[in-house]
């Protein structure tokens, strides 16, 4: 029987004082667990904790440096994601509090961003007349991009800026906004 996570108070039990009993339980209980079991169960339990962040996939990078090079860099990543359906690396990208302004002015936040990749076909996207500027904390990332199709022609063209605040030693995307260019530009 494992452990429930909540149990907090234990008892020895008056039959055996090398055992503990889980509130409730009584003397005639079968789920009396030895100390030793108990050891063993904990350094089982500290183990599985300490292989969590494993299981969820890499952390998000720390001590990126504070240069326009760093943002273009993640605008590269957050483009190299969106194909590969990369949920986990736009999840490092984008704040909690993410709120991004499509072309046709639709407001969506993280977590419809998250699920949209996660459900979504991904598509290619070509990134182009890419800058970043930093000030201070604050930096953003002014661009074109331009999804293509299967067979690599556009699909559509957006003129984006994404603003980035620097926390928790990263770079990290709180807000977006696209407005849509003519394919056929002069």
């Amino acid at each position: 029987m494992p452990l429930p996570v909540a149990h907090c108070r234990h008892r020895i039990s008056p039959v055996n004082p090398n055992s503990w009993r889980l509130p409730g339980q009584t003397n005639g209980d079968a789920a009396v667990v030895s100390i030793a079991e108990r050891s063993v169960r904990m350094r089982a339990a500290f183990c599985i904790l300490l292989l969590c962040p494993l299981l969820h996939g890499t952390p998000c990078p720390t001590k990126e440096a504070k240069d326009e090079a760093t943002l273009i860099r993640i605008e590269e990543t957050w483009a190299r994601a969106l194909e590969a359906q990369d949920v986990d690396a736009l999840s490092c990208i984008l704040a909690n509090e993410f709120e991004d302004a499509n072309p046709v002015g639709s407001l969506s936040g993280r977590s419809k961003i998250l699920n949209e990749v996660r459900t979504k076909p991904g598509s290619h996207h070509e990134l182009s007349e890419i800058h970043a500027r930093i000030y201070g904390e604050i930096g953003y990332v002014r661009g074109l991009a331009t999804a293509l199709t299967a067979d690599r022609r556009p699909k559509i063209m957006v003129r984006f800026t994404d603003l980035y605040v620097y926390r928790e030693g990263r770079w990290q995307c709180v807000a977006g906004h696209e407005s849509e260019v003519p394919l056929e530009r002069p």
